[in-house]
């Protein structure tokens, strides 16, 4: 092989390279998802009972899940106690979610624009006739930067940006979708307070009484 072609060669295998790590890094950064992925996910999943459970409990416990949630439907965010939140995360620990990686603007509620196609793909998936008739919880949350008194209203009014995004551009129900906020009381990677996973909006279908139906 002669110096020319081995200069050539080196050339192609260096450009070559520098073309995979940059599809990489195109892929990595690519945090929006489908509305499909986010109507696989928020579908109600079958019911399942236990031997001891029977329809009466089911019942009895749908009856004051419903109670609950028309007491914080239409609610302020920020009128929500701590007591209120708590059990918001409870009941919605069961039910079918969806953890959105939304970015807003530094120290900002607006959303950034390179997550506008997962907050469009959430108005079409929460749209379809597959979840109508749903209630859904939208739980903002951040990371540990910053004081938590700050992370917490930051999270509400991510939260509520959401929510007026679908009233305004997809004609939702506002009685449908309650909004709540944790700031950095619940991380996704507490090992890591300040990893960009931590920042991200929670999507979760309250209502699957169309499971056993």
């Amino acid at each position: 092989m002669t110096r020319f072609d081995k200069f050539f060669g080196l050339k192609a295998i260096t450009f070559s390279a520098a073309l995979s790590m940059t599809a990489g890094l195109a892929l990595a950064g690519d945090n929006n998802v489908s509305t499909g992925q986010i109507l696989d996910a928020l579908k109600p999943k079958p019911a399942t009972r236990g031997l001891s459970v029977g329809p009466q409990t089911d019942t009895t416990a749908q009856a004051k899940e419903a109670t609950f949630l028309n007491t914080v439907r239409n609610r302020s965010t920020r009128s929500l106690s701590t007591g209120e939140r708590e059990q918001i995360a409870e009941l919605a620990a069961t039910k079918p979610k969806i953890d959105l990686e939304i970015q807003f603007d530094y120290n900002s509620a607006d959303i950034a624009k390179t997550s506008m196609p997962s907050v469009q793909a959430l108005g079409k998936a929460l749209s379809d006739p597959a979840l109508k008739g749903s209630t859904f919880v939208v739980a903002g949350h951040t990371d540990a930067t910053g004081g938590e008194v700050y992370n917490q209203g930051l999270s509400e009014r991510r939260a509520d940006t959401i929510k007026k995004y679908l009233v305004q551009n997809y004609g939702l129900n506002g009685n449908d979708l309650v909004t709540v906020g944790y700031g950095e009381t619940k991380l996704k990677d507490a090992a890591n307070g300040a990893d960009p996973i931590n920042r991200r909006v929670q999507v979760v279908n309250m209502d699957t009484k169309t499971a056993s139906k």
